[in-house]
């Protein structure tokens, strides 16, 4: 792979990655606000750094066999959806299909802590999505990815929002 197409990559897995976060902190705060006053609980402030530190990142690379593509993609975008409506400790999970390679499929994946992943793998969305997909898959690899610069975040969101 020539440097860049690695750098473009890299791009626009940060770019999903800080895309991610941003959701994770403004779904924070709207949950906040929807609280009764009765019911807010104090929570610890924690700095972008600390938040990151706990967080599960993670980049699913999967090569789908092409005769099951339609199925793999529905499948995976139907978990996706569920496991963040339903599991507070899943900030993102963001299915992306390579457009030049159909049946490379990439998914970014955050969990607020091992915890959460723990529990996102017991759910019944989860297992249905495993159990469902196994024959699909030809190739799955599991990345553990670290946040580069957690700080930005909030800027980056910020951003997103003034316009």
């Amino acid at each position: 792979m020539n440097n860049r197409k690695f750098v473009l990559i890299l791009s626009a897995i940060s770019g999903v990655l800080s895309f991610a976060l941003f959701f994770f902190v403004f779904n924070m705060m709207k949950q906040k606000e929807s609280q009764p006053a009765a019911e807010t609980v104090a929570v610890p402030q924690i700095s972008a750094t600390e938040a990151a530190s706990e967080m599960l990142v993670r980049l699913a690379v999967i090569e789908v066999y092409p005769e099951y593509l339609e199925e793999y993609l529905a499948a995976a975008s139907t978990v996706g959806g569920e496991s963040v409506a339903k599991e507070p400790g899943v900030v993102c999970i963001f299915p992306m299909q390579m457009k030049e390679q159909p049946n490379q499929v990439r998914i970014i994946e955050i969990y607020r802590n091992q915890e959460a992943y723990l529990s996102h793998l017991q759910t019944e969305h989860f297992l249905t999505y495993k159990n469902g997909t196994l024959h699909m898959v030809k190739n799955l690899d599991l990345q553990e990815m670290r946040p580069m610069h957690p700080e930005a975040m909030p800027l980056i969101f910020n951003k997103f929002f003034d316009e």
